[in-house]
Parts: C-alpha cells; structure tokens; sequence
C-alpha cells in the first residue's frame, strides 16, 4: 500500500515539522512493516510554470516530426513575451494548456534546462511530459494537457503537487485494513495520540423500496450489497488533476472519472467498489454461485470458464463480473468518445455503483483458481469492513455528482443479512501473563479502545470487536494488539536458565558431529525447500513401486509443482547442484542434514488439539500416530574436481570412490562401522553404486548408498557429466551405535606386518575378501589395509589380484614369525574357502 504523506494529513493533523521518515519510525514501532519512504520531487527545481501553446509550427527537413512551438508563460519569463520551444510530441495542439520548463530549470536526474540551438532553431525551455517530472507515465506517452481552467504562469509543482513522500507498506494478511488511506491514519493517529478525522464518517440516506433491484441468492457469499444510481453524468468530464496524481502516487494510472472515482474510493476507505453503465444492464443484479462451464468476457479482455465454486454477480442474460475479483466486459464503463465533425461528446452517463461485501475464503480461491489477482481481491480475501459499503457507495456517489455534474437517484439499494456485533471475554490482566509485563487494566482498556473495541467490565472484560477488524478472535489477539501498541521494544528480554548437567542429546550431537566433519572434508552445506513433486522422482528414475514414490502431500502447497513434502534429499541437492554449476562453479561438494517423510500402509488423520488446555498424554499419541515417519538424514552431491591441481599436482575429478569415502566419514561421526557392497539401486549407476550397511541387535540393516549417478538421471536433472551422491540414514546410525567410544588400549609389544596377495575371479568384491581375511586372522589381527589392485596377462583373463597388509599384534607379548605367519595362513585359507581366493604365485 502506497501512502502520500500530504493525504495522510487530510485525515491526521501530523506536525508540520514530520517526515516522512519519522512517519515511518512511528509506524514501524506499531507493528507495520514500512519498507520505503520515496521522495517524490527530489532533485527537481523551478521555474516550472503553466503555459498556453500560441502556435506550432512543423519542421518537415527532419528525419523525424519536429514542432517549433510559441508558448504564452505570462510573465513567469520576466519579459510577457511568447517562449520559442522546440517539441517532438504530437498529442498537443494550439490553445492547449500545457506545463512548461523554462530556462535554469533542473528535472529529475540532474537534467538541465537551459537555451539551446538545435533543429535550426532556438528553444528556450521544455514543454514536459509525466515521465520527464517523475510523475510516470498517463497512458498518452506524451506531454501533460492541462485542462483549460487554470491559469497561464502558475506555479506547476504545486499544480501538479510534485513535491511529496510516499511510504511504501508490505501489509500482512491479518492488517487488511491498512490497505487504505483510512486504516494507516487510523494507525497513525493511534501512534502519534491524535484524533481521526474518520472519511466513512458519512450522512447516508436510509434504504428505500425504489433503488435498483438486487436479488441475491447466496447470502453466506454475499451478506451485504448496497447499489446506488447516478444519471445525466457528462461523458466529457475528466478527472481533475488532484484526483489523477493520488491515483498515481498510490501506485493506480488514471483512467476516467467515473472508474478513477471508484479507484479512489477503494483507496481511501479500503472497500472495492465496481461501476456498471445502466444502459447496458439487463434486469435486477444478482448474486450466486456460478454454474460449471459457464463463461465471462473480464475487463481484461480475457474469456473465463467459471467454475461451480465461483461468486459471480449477474443481470438476465447471466454473469456480468466475478464477485470481489473483476467486472465483466459487457457492463463495463464507456470511454467518452468525441465526433470529429459535430465535437459532441459520447459516452456513459448512467451509472450504477456497487458496494458490497463478500466472503473472504471464497474470493481468494476464485482469484487463485483463475490467477487473477485484482486490487479488490487482495483486499477482500484480508477481510473489508461490511460496515462500510453504504458510506463507500455514498462517498462515490457524492463524488459523481460534484466533479461530473451527475444526479444522485433517491433510490437506495441495502440487502444485508442478519449479523451481531463480536465479543470476546478476556480476564484484564491477560494481556500482562502473555507479554510478562504489568500493564494495568486502565492500559488494557485504553489501548483496546484506541484499536476500535468497545470495552465493559473490571476483573473479566467484555470486548465489542470493530466491524473492520475481523483478524480479533480471541483473547491473545487482543492481547497482541495492547502488547503492539504499548512497544515490541518495550517488552523484557529474559534469558531461559536450563538446570545443570543437561545439554544437547545424543541425536543432536551427532548431528552436529556430522555437518562439521562433512564440512572439514571440503563440502559445503546447502539448505534446500522439503517440497518435492513426481516430476523429480520420474527424473530419478524410481520404479513404480519404490517405497519413495509414497507422498505425503500438502492441503495447501506453496507451489503447483511441488505440493508433497520430500522423500529423499537428493531432488534439492541436485538442483542446487545444476544451479551452481550453471551459473560458473563447476568443481562442486555440497551436503545436507535434514527430515524425510515416509508415510505408513495406513496414513492416519490428525485431530485438531484445543488451546485452551495441554492436550492428553493420549491425544498427543493419536496425533503422533497420524505422522509420517520422519527419519534424518545425511546427502552429498559431487561434480567437477576433487582435488585441484596446482603446483603440487595434477588434481584429480571427484568419482564414486569420493560418495563412499563421505559415507565412512558419516558413520565414523555416529560411531558405526561400515559394511559397503556392491548394490543396484536407482538413482545410481548400477555398475558404480554401494549399498551401506550397518549391525543392528545382531541383524545386517540397509541405511544407504553411494556412487555415480546414472547417465540417465544426470541427463534429466541436467547435471554435469559423472556426478556423484551419497545418501545415509543417521537415525540407524545411532541405533547400530553401542554406545560411548572406548579408548583402545596401546600395546607396548611391536607390530608384526603380513602382506598377502590373493587372486579372486573379478567379480567378486574386494570387501567380501576383506571380511573373511579380518575373521580368519582372529583376535591378533590389529588392522588391515587394501594397498594394490592388478589385473593383466599375469594373473590371467577374468581374475584380479588383492594386496593387502595385516597388522599383527598381542598385547602381553612380542608375536614370533610362526604365530603371525600362522594367523595370515588361517586368513588366507578362511578368504579361500569363502571367495575362492588364491595365493598368487603359489
């Protein structure tokens, strides 16, 4: 909402010495968001003057039209003669009154006037368009046409009213109020302790049997409709220019007087209000759901089908607007048209002014259902004062007749369906339990009557909410309005004072553990949106049946494209990963910690808990019961080099090896040990993927995989060519967790060091003959470690040879060479048994 400072005065009688800024400062610390004060009229300076164009001449030896014009500027030049301009907009002509920059002039953007030869003449000024004046364009793409009224050499910035601040307020969605002139100075008297001048405050005649027949048939859509008649309007009455520059500087392009009328209306008491030409009406209006199928021509020009949920309003050939969103085509106001050979002037000069209210939940899902977002909807769906619409219609009524010598009809319109007053009871020191503040009860009633409430009663309070404020429900929203109101600023900041000896769990420990080891690995965190939709499991290539094609899916998604919450984590950090390599980092290792969500067999439906007591220990299982499961996991994602080169290498690309190696590192955090094998499993290579599993109570259980990822999948996401990921559960990682690390004990007996070279059929998985050397060593065996992998003519076709170095190691004694050759001999003959291994060479 856009709010000139000079109209907030109308309504508020702010010092004369406030800013804009300090305007700003007020309102900010009553809890409205002001992102921007603009300045309007910042670096322009006179002399600026109205002047009347005596003659124009064409200049035709130009590649482009160019106009040699006198203008008489009265003696705003010092001398009363005519000032010689040169001017290349067409949409003027000799008579008009027009705005005038004379020599010594500065404009918007340090643009200087000032005598100058140019086309073969002399100009001596500028005859000035909006855009020139920082006004912004009205629609003509040319220069300003006065109307003929106002006199030759008066002062044009007061005219034009250029000199002003607009503050700029990003309004929530329960303040819906504040999008109008009126609700801000309701704020802004409120904050400054001034009285309001209230512009609803209007004599509006009592509704009488004779005014434009309304029929509505959907009272919970529609619970008040109020419609007055003006005639014998003058199609050739424009908008004065005070009129226009508040449309513009509230961010609205004038249009005409009987539309910028009803623009202006809205903006001042916040209630929409729509015009039809009564000539092009059809019958009584009516108000009802929309018939599926059914279709409307809106002001846009653009063919709607409606659907069965839709409020529309109607004559008796059907539907003539969208109900709180956009008026149809068909009734819509007529352009004043002038004949070129008689000069009269045709257009629309009977109108019919609606001001009605509309339900709010039905008007945001119409303006979401057909993307039309309108300046009516937004207020609407944020709730209008039904109270207002008889003094909206009235304000535009009496506007009509003043500025466009219209008639007001006696005829009063009012369908209104039966309402009370809202109240809510609250204790008086509530407000002071919920801020920890000892506000008083003459604070509370004070400053709730400041709000619009009326206020009865001493210990328990009775408040009469205002008819404009339908965000106040319940007694913490009044609270909120007297915390709002005495200071956010003013609040005491008291730190929480845990009991000794408690801390961070283990879960959260680890998960601490985790993202600070992945990020001394040279890996780099990004947070990613838990949304995700079936176009990125397809892009995975999930079969139909995987378990991470389950969705739980949101009511109410913030996107189309993404409206369930996220099975896997991979989705997001691939698309961080596409994004930062399109826009030039291609050597790239991020990693995320966070929650997927896995629905069971049976999805349960959650309870809406009360608030006005703590739930049961059994309501808080059923709604547990309801939920996904939830476990945490770990991600990774790699591109481009691993390591760089430099002086000290050549570098190398990062490869599957890499998402293994962050899957060891992951569980060394938890405290678990790996056991990797080769696996296949979508969205990896199936040649290039590892399974990792861990010991849970004595059973091997899956908790991820790494690898490369498969060509198909790294197409689809458009991803650089060989990207790697690695995904972990660290819930089973604390589970297969046996608890506190045990500080090894270091034996003081040296080392006995066996190495062994096995040949194994290449198929057969390096960790199978890992494990079975590891059992077969027994409990001397300290460590081992792969160091070599051969295949060729030496160890012939289809066969691998494995070298690896054992470690020997007794704690009470130094091993012989027997009991270690015959601990690597029980190894070897535990991996032959099981892998088929062979000693090479033997």
């Amino acid at each position: 909402m856009r709010v000139p400072l000079s109209w907030l005065r109308e309504y508020v009688d702010l010092p004369a010495t406030e800013t804009g800024r300090d305007v700003q400062a007020k309102l900010i610390s009553a809890g409205l968001e002001v992102e921007t004060v603009e300045r309007l009229g910042a670096g322009l300076t006179g002399p600026l003057v109205v002047g009347k164009v005596l003659t124009i001449e064409e200049l035709t030896d130009f590649k482009k039209p160019i106009r040699f014009c006198t203008v008489d500027v009265g003696q705003a030049n010092g001398t009363g003669e005519p000032q010689e301009i040169i001017c290349g907009a067409r949409n003027f002509a000799e008579g008009d009154k027009v705005v005038v920059a004379l020599p010594g002039a500065v404009l918007p953007g340090d643009f200087r006037i000032a005598e100058r030869k140019t086309y073969g003449r002399v100009s001596r000024g500028m005859i000035c368009s909006g855009d020139e004046l920082g006004m912004g364009d009205d629609g003509t793409h040319g220069i300003i046409v006065l109307p003929p009224e106002h006199e030759i050499g008066t002062d044009a910035t007061v005219l034009l009213e250029l000199f002003d601040e607009v503050l700029d307020i990003a309004v929530t969605p329960d303040r819906g109020y504040c999008l109008s002139m009126r609700g801000v100075a309701r704020e802004t008297a409120t904050a400054y302790g001034l009285p309001l001048r209230d512009p609803a405050l209007l004599d509006v005649p009592a509704p009488n049997s004779y005014g434009y027949p309304v029929q509505i048939t959907d009272p919970l859509g529609c619970d008040r409709f109020t419609a007055r008649t003006v005639v014998g309007l003058a199609p050739e009455a424009r908008s004065p220019i005070w009129l226009q520059r508040r449309l513009q500087k509230a961010g609205m392009r004038s249009i005409s007087l009987a539309v910028d009328i009803t623009n202006y209306v809205m903006l001042e008491l916040g209630q929409p209000i729509h015009a039809y030409d009564r000539t092009r009406l059809d019958g009584p209006i009516g108000v009802r759901r929309a018939e599926a199928g059914e279709k409307i021509t809106t002001l846009d020009g653009t063919v709607r089908v409606l659907d069965a949920a839709d409020l529309v309003i109607t004559d008796n050939r059907g539907p003539i607007g969208i109900a709180g969103v956009m008026g149809g085509a068909n009734t819509e106001i007529a352009d004043p048209v002038t004949d070129p050979e008689t000069g009269i002037v045709t257009g629309s000069s009977e109108v019919v002014i609606e001001a009605a209210h509309f339900d709010a939940i039905s008007i945001a899902r119409t303006a979401r259902r057909h993307k039309l977002s309108s300046e009516a909807s937004k207020r609407f769906e944020r709730g209008v004062d039904p109270q207002a619409a008889a003094a909206a219609a009235q304000r535009c009524v009496d506007l009509l007749v003043l500025l466009a010598g219209g008639t007001a009809e006696a005829g009063v319109t009012e369908v209104a369906a039966p309402s009370a007053p809202r109240t809510i009871a609250m204790p008086a020191n509530h407000p002071d339990k919920v801020a920890g503040v000892d506000y008083g009860r003459e604070t509370v009633v004070r400053r709730l009557q400041e709000v619009g409430c009326d206020v009865y009663g001493q210990d328990e309070l009775v408040v009469t909410v205002p008819s404009w404020r339908p965000d106040l429900n319940v007694p913490n929203d009044l609270a909120e309005e007297v915390i709002r109101l005495e200071g956010y600023e003013n609040l005491p900041s008291t730190l929480p004072k845990p009991p000794a000896g408690r801390g961070l769990t283990e879960r959260q420990r680890v998960h601490r553990r985790v993202g600070r080891a992945l990020a001394g690995a040279g890996y780099v965190e990004a947070l990613n949106y838990p949304f995700i939709g079936e176009q990125a499991l397809d892009q995975l290539g999930l079969d139909a049946d995987d378990a991470r094609r389950r969705l739980v899916k949101l009511v109410n998604p913030l996107s189309d494209e993404e409206p369930a919450l996220r099975t896997t984590l991979l989705p997001g950090l691939l698309g961080a990963l596409r994004r930062n390599d399109s826009r030039g980092s291609h050597d790239l290792a991020l990693f995320e910690t966070g929650l997927v969500f896995r629905p069971g067999d049976q999805p349960g439906v959650a309870v809406r808990l009360g608030v006005d007591r703590r739930p049961t220990d059994e309501e808080i299982a059923r709604v547990n019961a309801a939920l996904p499961a939830q476990p945490r996991r770990a991600a990774v994602v790699l591109a481009g080099a691993r390591e760089q080169a430099g002086w000290w290498g050549k570098g190398r690309p990062s490869d599957w090896a890499d998402a293994i190696e962050a899957g060891r590192t992951v569980a060394a955090e938890a405290g678990v040990e790996l056991i990797i094998s080769a696996d296949q499993h979508a969205p990896w290579h199936p040649g290039r993927c590892a399974a990792f599993h861990v010991e849970v109570d004595g059973e091997k259980v899956l908790v991820g995989h790494a690898g490369e990822l498969h060509p198909r999948v790294v197409k689809a996401f458009g991803l650089p060519a060989r990207a790697c990921a690695m995904e972990i559960d660290l819930d089973l990682l604390e589970k297969a967790n046996e608890g506190p690390l045990k500080a090894p004990r270091i034996s003081s007996f040296p080392v006995a060091t066996q190495d062994v070279a096995l040949v194994v059929a290449a198929g057969v998985p390096a960790a199978d003959v890992e494990a079975a050397l590891t059992e077969g060593a027994g409990a001397l065996l300290e460590s081992i470690r792969l160091f070599d992998v051969y295949t060729g003519d030496q160890v012939g076709e289809d066969s691998k040879s494995l070298a690896y170095a054992l470690k020997f190691r007794a704690e009470d004694r130094t091993l012989t060479v027997d009991e270690a050759s015959a601990a690597r001999d029980a190894a070897v003959a535990l991996a032959a048994e099981r892998t088929g291994a062979v000693l090479r060479g033997a």
